[in-house]
């Protein structure tokens, strides 16, 4: 199969490009995401014409957030969209006239660094993504671990801390309420307030308060060296690698691919991921270690992955 369009939805905004055999984006559009479940359909057929006028597409693959049916077709669950059985896949194959696959983003994007980024050479690879919260993706033995029910993978919604933090799904004491780009904030709030000198540098990027703080400053102020940036992101390091570690007495891959907006700050976040991961990994003395590796595609790894599971059939 030769060309096939990615779409990625995200929260604020519609991605859709042209992707070719080798996982490189021919074009890309970009369209505000809409308030309505409906608007959000017409948007994304609206971005697949935009960007498929003067290419040969075969088919189109969608990533969403959210639990996505066994037939990679149907949005069970989405809260961000408000999306309740939404029939995806009909809806935009009835607008564009192409094939269409819908699968979960994070799932996608595992995909997309499986086949074209940090996951070559790999089999056996399994994915985290630390951003607002924290999404994962499996791949084994080249293939996408989708579960029975489509719905695999959920890594951010593992309970690690029992009646701990309240979760956005209703539980409590969720790994992404550790290890994600909210907690990163939550740390540093909470730790510049707790010793406000040694923040010095992360208050003065913000508005002088901790309540004032954001992600962007934290990794600005980590760099400048701020003793409060850095203590948070090492915080963040332990409660992902952590997780990581027992990943890897469910799975054991080769590898793990770390990718998401905190992942961007590289070695800062990696090396103490990493060494947590060690630390936490059991029999470590005496068993292969994983790799733990940076994602290489980005944001785009999404939409490549969604265009390329669309390519797979």
């Amino acid at each position: 199969m030769g060309l096939t369009i990615g779409v990625d939805i995200g929260g604020t905004k519609i991605a859709a490009g042209v992707v070719d055999e080798e996982g490189s984006i021919l074009e890309t559009c970009k369209v505000p995401t809409p308030r309505t479940p409906e608007g959000v359909v017409d948007a994304i057929a609206d971005a697949v014409r935009t960007v498929s006028t003067g290419h040969d597409i075969e088919a189109v693959g969608i990533g969403a957030a959210g639990y996505v049916d066994d037939k990679r077709a149907t949005v069970l669950f989405a809260p961000n969209i408000n999306w309740r059985h939404e029939a995806l896949k009909d809806k935009v194959e009835q607008r564009v006239g192409l094939p269409v696959v819908v699968e979960n983003d994070a799932n996608a994007a595992a995909w997309g660094e499986y086949r074209f980024g940090a996951g070559q050479g790999h089999d056996d690879v399994v994915c985290i993504t630390l951003g607002t919260g924290l999404g994962g993706g499996i791949i084994i033995g080249g293939k996408l671990h989708r579960g029975r029910f489509g719905v695999a993978a959920e890594f951010g919604h593992i309970r690690v801390v029992p009646d701990g933090l309240l979760c956005g799904c209703g539980s409590q004491g969720c790994w992404e309420q550790y290890a994600s780009g909210r907690a990163l904030v939550r740390y540093a709030k909470q730790r510049a307030n707790a010793t406000p000198e040694n923040a010095q540098v992360l208050l003065g990027l913000g508005d002088g308060t901790p309540e004032g703080i954001q992600g962007k400053h934290i990794s600005d102020a980590a760099r400048q060296g701020d003793p409060v940036a850095i203590d948070s992101f090492r915080e963040l390091a332990r409660w992902a690698g952590a997780g990581l570690a027992d990943l890897a007495s469910l799975f054991d891959p080769s590898a793990f691919i770390v990718g998401g907006g905190v992942s961007d700050e590289g070695d800062l976040v990696l090396d103490p991921i990493r060494k947590s991961f060690r630390r936490w990994l059991v029999g470590n003395q005496w068993r292969p270690h994983a790799q733990v590796l940076a994602a290489q595609l980005g944001g785009k790894a999404g939409l490549v992955g969604a265009a390329d599971l669309a390519r797979q059939g």
